[in-house]
This record gives structure tokens, sequence and C-alpha cells, in this order.
């Protein structure tokens, strides 16, 4: 399923972002660009994590940023991001924050679907290895493709 929500144009390696609420927006951007969230999921997704903490990010360096479907969504996409520079979410157990996946599912059926496999990925340590190295968001693309077949 993950194949079906990530394409290339949604991969972005090495971003600059200055703070956390940066990352959330530069990560976020393909999938607005791609017409797969509107800019309230994003400040939705902000506002959220302004109240309740950072309940998104969910492992060790990695952040998995998502609002309610109601807040914007428009189709099922997960965003990949890399940070050139690690930022700190204010998760103590888990930061500072290199990886970002954007995650946008228009109901929660599908947003599970997408936390389950992705979570198989993020168990992965090969697949952060592809992130570190990759040039191309193909590379990526290739990767996750390959373990489907397998």
């Amino acid at each position: 399923m993950l194949g079906i929500l990530v394409n290339e144009a949604m991969i972005q390696f090495d971003v600059v972002a200055d703070d956390w609420i940066d990352a959330v927006r530069k990560s976020a951007k393909p999938l607005l660009e791609a017409g797969k969230i509107t800019e309230g999921y994003i400040q939705a997704i902000i506002d959220s994590a302004i109240e309740a903490g950072p309940y998104f990010v969910i492992a060790p360096h990695v952040a998995l940023p998502h609002a309610r479907p109601e807040m914007g969504v428009k189709e099922n996409a997960i965003g990949i991001t890399t940070l050139k520079n690690p930022v700190e979410f204010g998760n103590a157990s888990n930061d500072p924050v290199k990886y970002v996946f954007t995650l946008s599912a228009v109901d929660n059926s599908k947003h599970l679907d997408a936390l389950a496999t992705l979570a198989e990925l993020l168990d992965d340590e090969a697949f952060f290895n592809v992130l570190d190295t990759a040039s191309k968001p193909h590379e990526v693309i290739d990767y996750i493709n390959k373990l489907r077949k397998d």
C-alpha cells in the first residue's frame, strides 16, 4: 500500500528547517502542491502539536505529522522528507528528528492501513540507509517497490 501512497514528487532530501514548525510546513509542501491536502491541514497539524505536544514523534529521529482527516485531507498520501540538520520537536525520548513522514488519510481506516505499512518500513534499518544515501527520489521508490515484491 505504501508504494501507492508515495511518489517521487513527494520525496525530498536534505531540507533545511529552522525549527519543528518549519520542518512540518516544508515536509507537507509536496502534498499541498500535489493537491493531497489543504493549507488548513498543515496548520491543523501545527495547532494540534502546540496543544497536545509532539504526539507525532513516534520513534528516535522520526516524525509522522498528521491531523484528523476532516481538517483538510483530499487524498491519501505520504510525503517523505529528510532534514539536512536534525530538529528538536520537543520529544525528549526521540529528538532530534531527521526523518519526517507527512501523512494524509481520508478516513481513519485508510489512516491505519497506511500507518501499518509505514511501521514495517520504520523497523527496517536498511530503509533509513537508503534515505541517507539516496540522491534521487526514485531510489527510495525502487526500494519500497522491491519490498512489495519480496
